[in-house]
């Protein structure tokens, strides 16, 4: 199930970045050869940017692929490194639930309010609540992580 997950948020993500490169492509070519922008392509940009950093962020946890300290890591015996995992997983899980709790509120007012992109009209309030989607889904990655036996196999870790 975990890899069918990743492989469907790693092909999600993939599109997006693909849809802004062409986009842009296509934006630089109609501005040089025909002196005109593709209507709203900065809106569409920045809303698929959107989804590939939070399609991507439930990855980079299970990968292990954040930015972490572990200089003097190798000097810990393997148990409290484990106890370390567990509490720093836990620890992040519930930032992220917080972090959900408090994107999916603010998903909840812009939908009150109707909020649309400037040009293209687009809602916006349907892209923070896959913002809080994947923040809650980043958080049960941690406490997958927290649960997981074998560290080095879950993450992808090397040591």
């Amino acid at each position: 199930m975990i890899r069918n997950l990743e492989r469907l948020l790693g092909w999600g993500a993939a599109a997006c970045l693909f849809a802004m490169m062409a986009l842009t492509f296509v934006d630089v070519v109609s501005r040089k050869l025909l002196y005109a922008s593709v209507p709203g392509s900065v809106e569409v940009t920045e809303l698929l940017m959107l989804v590939v950093i939070f399609t991507a962020l439930p990855l980079a946890s299970l990968r292990g692929e954040h930015v972490f300290f572990d200089l003097l890591d190798y000097l810990l015996p393997e148990r409290l490194r484990r106890v370390q995992s567990v509490i720093s997983n836990a620890f992040c899980a519930a930032l992220l639930v917080g972090a959900s709790w408090l994107v999916f509120r603010r998903a909840q007012r812009t939908a009150e309010f109707g909020d649309m992109t400037a040009q293209l009209q687009i809602s916006i309030a349907e892209f923070h609540y896959m913002a809080a989607a994947m923040l809650l889904l980043t958080a049960v990655m941690h406490v997958y992580l927290m649960l997981a036996r074998d560290l080095h196999k879950t993450t992808g870790a090397s040591r």
